[in-house]
């Protein structure tokens, strides 16, 4: 299965499209929003065609092929103009021999992990920054932002395939690989 990844949309239309526009490219079978979907938050510029209705219809589009969970800005009322659920705190994948904890990062993150497996892989957003760190127990990886990408990274996503993560900016240029 194939899987893209990301986070950190932020209400912003133009790139939800380009995050669309990369999902039909990549021919992922699923999309995992790792939250903060519609609203730009108190701490953040609008970003780009800040549209939120519009990030709406986009995505209850593809309702079908979504997974999410909550991020801090995400809230009940977005729920009821989004078709699929959203209020999760967190997902478990399996990614072959892998456990992967999903959740938004404003919780549980890098310095604050759950109760893990050790081997397991701890994917987060909230930060707006792509990240691989590799701790004695568990190995914290991060998409990055979607719209508002924060210390000079990239507009981007995650894909996983095959038992290898690839992050990746909307020119579908490679910027970092890890293999699991």
């Amino acid at each position: 299965m194939k899987i893209m990844i990301a986070s950190d949309i932020h209400g912003s239309y133009y790139y939800c499209e380009k995050m669309l526009d990369a999902f039909r490219k990549e021919n992922a079978d699923r999309l995992l929003i790792l939250g903060d979907i519609l609203y730009h938050g108190p701490r953040n510029d609008l970003p780009r065609d800040y549209a939120p209705k519009k990030v709406i219809t986009a995505l209850n589009e593809i309702k079908d092929r979504l997974l999410c969970v909550r991020g801090n800005c995400d809230t009940e009322v977005d729920q009821m103009v989004l078709e699929f659920p959203i209020l999760a705190d967190y997902c478990i994948l399996q990614c072959g021999e892998k456990t992967v904890y999903a959740t938004h990062g404003h919780k549980f993150g890098e310095t604050t992990p759950p109760p893990l497996t050790k081997g397991s892989i701890l994917l987060c957003g909230h930060t707006h920054i792509p990240k691989c760190t590799e701790y004695e127990s568990y190995t914290y990886m991060n998409p990055g932002s979607v719209s508002i990408p924060k210390e000079d990274s990239h507009h981007g996503y995650m894909i996983y395939e095959n038992n290898t993560f690839l992050w990746k900016d909307f020119d579908q240029n490679i910027i970092k690989e890890y293999h699991i």
